[in-house]
């Protein structure tokens, strides 16, 4: 952790995690935080954000962004997911494209302009099938440590296709397959593409200009890139901290408020 104070900060209220980052003056990562989001949201973005600005905060611009920007009182302002996405992943990656964010609870494909704007965009944010969320229920009931769950898609011989459009519903179909003893790393390896499926239609709805990326905590799945590679007909190209990405282009436009722009 630097001694150094920052002068802009970004936080992403999550609805799994909540991310931080702070930037000096010249734009460096003085510190990353990522914590499970508490159920208690708003004392916990005073917590990260007292403890990151030393309680400096008319020293300090911060933009909040996530589910739960509004929680974070003493932020200087509150931006969506779409465009802290965007700004962050172009920051990143250093061109436009199409990119897909599949967080904890949502999932958007954001179309960015060869100058960072956002030209369109849609968003999954009705059912967690397209989700984090929806593996997570799936691991818990097939009883795998979700980080496993994209070796063992990759490893698995066979899929078995899950018909489900609902993370409810698809829970029900996985306790049915057990119960007509199929395996589960076939039933792990059909969740995982069942879920692609639905993020690649979201893109191909917008008629994306490529290349793709991919953000989110979702992203460290290998078997998530290889069939959202396959579904896209092109490979995806991964920001080096992809669950970081809403809080850095939070951080940046904190940093752009800082300086005047």
């Amino acid at each position: 952790m630097s001694n150094k104070l920052p002068v802009a900060v970004g936080i992403d209220l999550g609805s799994a995690f909540t991310k931080v980052i702070a930037l000096d003056e010249e734009g460096k990562v003085l510190q990353k935080i990522i914590e499970d989001t508490d159920p208690y949201t708003e004392k916990q973005a005073g917590r990260l954000l007292d403890g990151i600005t030393g309680g400096e905060y008319h020293r300090v611009s911060i933009v909040a962004t996530g589910y739960g920007r509004k929680l974070a009182k003493r932020s200087t302002r509150a931006v969506t997911e779409i465009s802290c996405h965007a700004k962050g992943i172009f920051h990143e990656m250093g061109h436009g494209g199409t990119l897909i964010d599949i967080g904890g609870q949502d999932s958007k494909v954001i179309v960015i302009s060869d100058t960072g704007a956002v030209l369109n965009f849609t968003m999954n944010d009705k059912c967690a099938a397209g989700t984090g969320r929806f593996l997570e229920v799936s691991a818990n009931r097939l009883k795998i440590p979700i980080e496993l769950m994209g070796k063992t898609a990759l490893e698995a011989a066979s899929e078995v296709k899950i018909t489900s459009t609902c993370a409810v519903f698809a829970e029900s179909e996985i306790v049915g397959l057990l119960a007509k003893g199929k395996p589960v790393d076939h039933i792990v390896r059909g969740l995982a593409r069942s879920l692609v499926l639905r993020v690649a239609a979201m893109a191909h709805s917008l008629h994306p200009p490529k290349p793709f990326m991919l953000s989110g905590g979702v992203a460290r799945s290998p078997a998530i890139r290889a069939f959202l590679a396959e579904a896209l007909g092109q490979a995806v190209e991964l920001p080096e901290e992809p669950q970081i990405i809403g809080a850095l282009g939070a951080a940046l436009m904190a940093l752009d408020i800082h300086k005047g722009k």
